[in-house]
């Protein structure tokens, strides 16, 4: 599939990615500096404060050093899972829901964020549902949130070859793409060279084969 055409199809189906005309391997070491740096307007703190407020005038830059300034940060455990996720799994598998169980809904997608707060899925769930409750400004602040963090992976590559690889800094966030993009996963995932991961699509309209994944600060979180 041509280069150009896949950046189309994110930009269409993705109103975030708008912003993303060139794309950019993430600089590590430069970010670990900067994050960590109070002075710095890329500190950590500050910035994600203002992820937190849904702060949809950060930079493209700042949404940058927001998602993968978190892999420097003492919090960061890429493959830790909240106790809620089972408990919101088997909750959602109702039909219907109640005022009292959408509301738990959020409060279950809530604790999970608090494990990873990127999660794109969580904060779906709880847009979905404070929608449903009439809660217009909270649904917002949660599609703004799952703004930022498209933005920044989308800022990093299209996916379709090593060199051009998306970079995330959780495994959860390779799937979640996938779904938001419209593609499924055939359920063949390989390791290449040591740092990217691969994972190889169902067929599709744009014959797309599959997405490469830089998931390097995972596994520098493992020791490898």
């Amino acid at each position: 599939m041509n280069k150009l055409i896949l950046m189309a199809l994110l930009v269409v189906t993705i109103g975030a990615a708008a912003q993303t005309k060139e794309t950019a391997k993430p600089d590590y070491p430069g970010i670990e500096k900067k994050v960590k740096d109070k002075t710095s307007p890329f500190f950590f703190k500050k910035l994600y404060d203002r992820f937190s407020a849904a702060d949809s005038t950060l930079t493209l830059d700042e949404r940058r050093h927001l998602y993968y300034g978190y892999s420097f940060t003492e919090q960061y455990n890429p493959y830790a899972e909240s106790d809620s996720r089972e408990e919101l799994s088997t909750l959602l598998k109702k039909e219907n829901f109640t005022d009292a169980e959408m509301q738990k809904a959020i409060s279950l997608a809530g604790k999970a964020l608090e494990v990873y707060p990127y999660s794109i899925r969580m904060m779906e769930y709880r847009q979905y549902f404070f929608k449903q409750l009439g809660k217009q400004s909270e649904a917002d602040k949660e599609h703004a949130r799952i703004e930022i963090v498209l933005d920044a992976i989308l800022s990093t590559g299209d996916g379709t070859s090593t060199k051009s690889a998306f970079y995330v800094i959780n495994v959860g966030n390779e799937y979640e793409l996938l779904d938001i993009l419209g593609f499924e996963f055939d359920g063949e995932q390989s390791l290449v060279e040591g740092k990217y991961d691969f994972l190889k699509l169902s067929k599709n309209a744009y014959n797309v084969e599959g997405f490469y994944f830089d998931v390097s600060r995972s596994l520098k979180s493992m020791g490898q």
